[in-house]
């Protein structure tokens, strides 16, 4: 048995999917199947129970994926230690998170370690928030970034920082003569809206709710790009994160206004599996993230 074995194993048996685990290891759905043949003849058992037509472990197949987590921690345990005593920063790291968040939030901080680790490869892929979640507990993904993080017992969580929340509206509207709003007066005006799975609709959703206003989207939509453009054409207004509207407000697409005497904030935290190895890119990466400071990477560095 090699650990190739192993590893697509472990991923069939939580993905429950043979296609999820071909695609998790860059392989066929057929060639997962004969994997599977290949160990039960290897050990001569029966791991999975085809008389279920949901997929089901057999009690040896129980027994050999409980083992096959063992090994996989302990392979990947011995090749993190292995590059820590050689002093080694590599590798790729792959990151699922949503728009707002990767376009706005994470360049500045990948620019930064990227420049300190040039060898290390950091991939990002834009996800809705249900499936930076997936991607975390099915380990097809290494870190998460995600806004109002939910708890779940086979994650950990890791605060990032605070992000504000504003108002933006068209130039042209009424309400950009304003440098402060309350929240008594959106009610009356034309609402953009995130979806009603997104995270920050459901907390812009409770905010409304909190101060017993009645506030209907009139359009909806999955990320904060199209949100904006809707928003620039004067097509209604919109609760954002502050940091994803600096540049618009720079070129005067947008007008930024404060709440009055009240501040609502987006928490933001990276996320990963609990009980994953982190090799010391993720380690490098995540001390980054959570310093608040870019400048301390060099500072750090520079003690060790």
């Amino acid at each position: 048995m090699h650990i190739e074995n192993f590893k697509i194993f472990s991923d069939l048996v939580e993905s429950e999917s043979f296609s999820r685990a071909a695609k998790l290891n860059g392989i066929t759905q057929s060639a997962v199947s004969q994997q599977l043949r290949a160990m039960e003849k290897h050990f001569n058992i029966l791991i999975v129970d085809r008389s279920q037509k949901q997929f089901r472990l057999t009690r040896e197949g129980q027994k050999l994926f409980s083992s096959a987590k063992e090994i996989l921690y302990l392979y990947d345990k011995l090749n993190s230690e292995l590059q820590e005593m050689k002093k080694v920063i590599s590798g790729t790291i792959h990151i699922s998170t949503v728009y707002s968040i990767g376009l706005h939030e994470l360049p500045p901080y990948v620019k930064a370690f990227l420049s300190k680790y040039p060898e290390v490869n950091i991939r990002v892929e834009y996800r809705r928030a249900n499936n930076v979640y997936e991607d975390i507990l099915t380990n097809s993904i290494d870190l998460g970034l995600v806004a109002y993080p939910q708890k779940h017992k086979q994650l950990e969580v890791i605060p990032f920082h605070d992000d504000i929340l504003v108002l933006a509206v068209s130039p042209e509207h009424p309400l950009a003569k304003k440098k402060t709003i309350d929240l008594e007066e959106i009610a009356k005006q034309k609402f953009i809206g995130f979806e009603p799975d997104i995270p920050t609709r459901k907390a812009t959703d409770q905010i409304f709710k909190e101060a017993n206003l009645e506030v209907e989207p009139v359009m909806e939509f999955d990320n904060v790009e199209t949100v904006k453009r809707a928003v620039e054409i004067n097509a209604g207004i919109a609760i954002l994160p502050q940091t994803t509207v600096t540049r618009e407000e720079a070129q005067g697409l947008l007008k930024v206004l404060k709440f009055h005497n009240k501040t609502y904030k987006r928490p933001l935290a990276l996320i990963h599996r609990k009980g994953r190895v982190l090799t010391p890119a993720m380690k490098k990466l995540i001390d980054l993230l959570t310093s608040k400071d870019l400048n301390s990477l060099e500072s750090e560095d520079s003690k060790s």
